[in-house]
């Protein structure tokens, strides 16, 4: 997140948001179309995808939920969640 000073607003509209937010510091989101999902920017998202293929294929080959486990250090639900939930 990026800090910016109120003097970029225009005096009338600083006048007015300090009316209500004097002094105080105030978060603005972008705009809806402009958000990113989350792990886009790291590559979080597109890590664990790939992992979650790696473990549905090594689990349609024959490896089961606890070797899953220890494989992929993740509690047997969450393996479960992954092999069992079909794919989008």
């Amino acid at each position: 997140m990026k800090y910016a000073k109120a003097d970029i607003l225009p005096d009338e509209l600083l006048r007015e948001v300090q009316k209500y937010m004097n002094g105080v510091m105030v978060y603005i989101p972008k705009s809806e179309g402009l958000r990113k999902g989350w792990g886009v920017n790291s590559g979080g998202r597109a890590y664990i995808q790939q992992r979650n293929l790696q473990i549905r294929h090594a689990f349609a080959h024959g490896a089961t939920v606890d070797q899953l486990t220890e494989q992929f250090f993740l509690s047997c639900d969450s393996i479960k969640k992954i092999v069992y939930t079909k794919m989008k």
